[in-house]
């Protein structure tokens, strides 16, 4: 069976993860994390991708965030991908694909998940992510706040005093599973209403086959 393209719809939020090769490690120091970093920033912003959260992992990149237009995405990933991948193979030494050959990435609802999403990219992280951004502990200019994160307060320190009382109850295990499982599938995430939104801005099947063989017509 031929697999489905990748889903991206412009303007909706998406969860977009990286893995190295063969699990190997993508980062090896806080000097590769802050080099990725910037590579990212630069990338994002000249193709109009916003930056909303992220999480850089030993062998994975985790990232959320909005493409102006489906092909946004995927150039901006194989630029930065590309960039940071040459600089990582001549800081170490190394040479070769340093990333799994294909990024994941879903479409999610902002009003339902977008939040929880960015508990789940900052939470407990083995690495570094935007965590500290958002709970202001310094500005990174990678980030762009999405406009539903303002939702939880009208001032700066009113948001940061929610989202970090929100951090201090992790997900449960069922809501980390949901949008793992949606990424790793590449099924939308969202309320009726809202995939009939999608459905109209893509072609792409928004879910899955029913399995077994179809009924036989009588």
């Amino acid at each position: 069976m031929a697999r489905l393209p990748r889903l991206c719809v412009g303007g909706f939020p998406h969860l977009v993860m990286q893995r190295g090769h063969n699990g190997q490690p993508v980062f090896v120091d806080p000097v590769d994390r802050d080099q990725f970093r910037i590579a990212l920033a630069e990338c994002a912003a000249a193709l109009g991708v916003t930056i909303h959260a992220y999480a850089f992992l030993g062998q994975e990149i985790r990232l959320l965030l909005t493409p102006p237009d489906a092909a946004a995405l995927s150039r901006m990933m194989q630029s930065v991908g590309r960039r940071y991948g040459s600089a990582f193979n001549r800081r170490h030494s190394r040479s070769g694909s340093l990333w799994e050959g294909r990024f994941r990435a879903t479409v999610i609802e902002a009003e339902r998940y977008l939040i929880n999403a960015m508990r789940w990219l900052e939470t407990g992280t083995a690495g570094a992510s935007s965590r500290e951004h958002h709970l202001g502990d310094w500005h990174d200019p990678c980030i762009t706040d999405h406009p539903h994160f303002w939702t939880l307060g009208n001032t700066p320190f009113d948001r940061e005093m929610a989202y970090r009382q929100l951090l201090a109850t992790p997900l449960q295990d069922k809501e980390a599973l949901e949008l793992a499982d949606a990424l790793l599938k590449g099924w939308p995430l969202g309320s009726a209403a809202f995939l009939t939104r999608v459905a109209q801005s893509t072609d792409r099947r928004l879910a899955p086959l029913p399995r077994g063989r179809p009924a036989k017509v009588k």
